[in-house]
């Protein structure tokens, strides 16, 4: 289970190899996302509050970057954060997110991304429900839902 502190330490130094790598063009990504898609998660952009169709979904299965279709977030972890984006405890994998210090809007905050295609995916906090204590803020625009037996 990824703490807090672990992930402080990973944005610091560096995550663990993913287990693929996906490259595309800026225009190979353009032609497959949505352009919303495309603000969200190669421009690093957020969706507005409580707009992702996402935000109130209860469904079982698992989260996939909506770029590359990596599996990243068990619903089993998503929780009611009241912020207005899906809420998740913990990857589905240690090496399946890379976390990344953000400085922008004069703030630090740390960045939550798809470690197999660098995709923008939100920010981490510490203050998510026991036992992690952390909240995986994401956007809906990043992510797809997918049935547990897709898991790759």
């Amino acid at each position: 289970m990824q703490t807090w502190n672990d992930i402080i330490r990973l944005a610091n130094h560096s995550s663990p190899a993913p287990d693929k790598r996906v490259e595309k063009t800026d225009a190979e990504w353009r032609a497959q996302l949505t352009p919303e898609q495309y603000h969200v998660t190669r421009e690093h952009g957020t969706e507005r509050a409580f707009s992702g169709e996402h935000c109130e979904s209860h469904e079982a299965g698992l989260y996939a970057c909506v770029c590359c279709a990596t599996p990243l977030y068990d619903s089993r972890t998503k929780f009611d954060s009241g912020t207005g984006w899906p809420s998740f405890t913990q990857p589905v994998k240690e090496n399946a997110l890379k976390y990344k210090k953000d400085t922008s809007y004069g703030m630090t905050r740390i960045e939550v991304l798809c470690n197999a295609c660098d995709a923008h995916q939100g920010h981490a906090f510490p203050d998510g429900p026991p036992p992690s204590g952390v909240r995986l803020c994401i956007n809906s625009a990043s992510v797809q839902l997918v049935s547990e037996k897709q898991e790759a």
